[in-house]
């Protein structure tokens, strides 16, 4: 089965998700984060609760410049509830 440590992320997070508990990547996670890494587009539909924000949060966190101060990425989200959800997986990785 695939491990986060075989889907291209940057190693810096490998030890963030080990302590929020992350085990392995869902299946969502595990095919399309090596898509996203690669800067491929993606279309992933996954029930509630299967990891879609991990899916697409982890390559962009993976991606993001620490030295560069202009946004480096935009998360559009369709209601106010979704966006606060979204803003609190991206601060926990």
């Amino acid at each position: 089965s695939p491990s986060f440590d075989t889907l291209g992320l940057n190693p810096k997070l490998l030890p963030i998700l080990k302590d929020l508990g992350y085990e392995s990547p869902t299946q969502i996670q595990a095919e399309c984060i090596p898509l996203l890494m690669k800067g491929g587009d993606v279309l992933g539909l996954a029930a509630t609760g299967t990891g879609k924000t991990g899916a697409f949060a982890l390559p962009i966190i993976s991606d993001l410049d620490e030295t560069q101060i202009p946004p480096q990425a935009l998360v559009l989200t369709p209601t106010r509830e979704l966006a606060i959800q979204v803003s609190e997986a991206f601060h926990a990785y």
